[in-house]
């Protein structure tokens, strides 16, 4: 998945202001600045577009974990240089503090089932005999449901 869509939609689940996003960045010792954080989100057809590097996102996501889950004591996480979609909702789902059944429900929200064995192999090792590369239709369910799960809830 485009890592553009997954900050704007991120962006829009947790209501983040631009001030609250250069925060988010700034608790992993990332510098974003407000400049870069609106050529992110901005549609792909605009020419002021620019494409969210990796790490960059890797960045927001460790900022995530540090602004949702506390930081942790050492030596903070450096953000990876190549990202996936498992490294994605693996990061998502500490920075939420979910268990594997918290996940299932999010993606039932959506409309979409997984079994346990699954979503299991999506946080595995690369080089285990079970892991299973996470597709982009999977990440997708997993940030409507978020979606469906934050919004409604901070709307009721």
């Amino acid at each position: 998945m485009i890592n553009n869509d997954v900050l704007r939609r991120l962006r829009y689940i947790f209501d983040l202001s631009d001030q609250r996003m250069i925060a988010v960045f700034a608790g992993a010792g990332w510098d974003a600045t407000r400049g870069e954080i609106s050529d992110w989100l901005k549609k792909d057809n605009d020419p002021a577009f620019q494409e969210c590097a990796d790490i960059e996102l890797a960045a927001f996501l460790n900022g995530l974990i540090n602004d949702k889950r506390g930081k942790r004591e050492g030596p903070q996480a450096k953000p990876e240089a190549r990202l996936s979609n498992n490294l994605i909702i693996m990061k998502l789902k500490i920075a939420l503090n979910m268990k594997a059944d918290d996940v299932l429900e999010i993606m039932r929200l959506a409309n979409f089932s997984l079994s346990k064995h699954e979503l299991s192999a999506f946080f595995r090792k690369t080089d285990h005999k079970h892991y299973r590369q996470c597709q982009d239709q999977v990440l997708r369910y997993f940030l409507q449901g978020l979606q469906i799960h934050h919004r409604q809830t901070s709307q009721d």
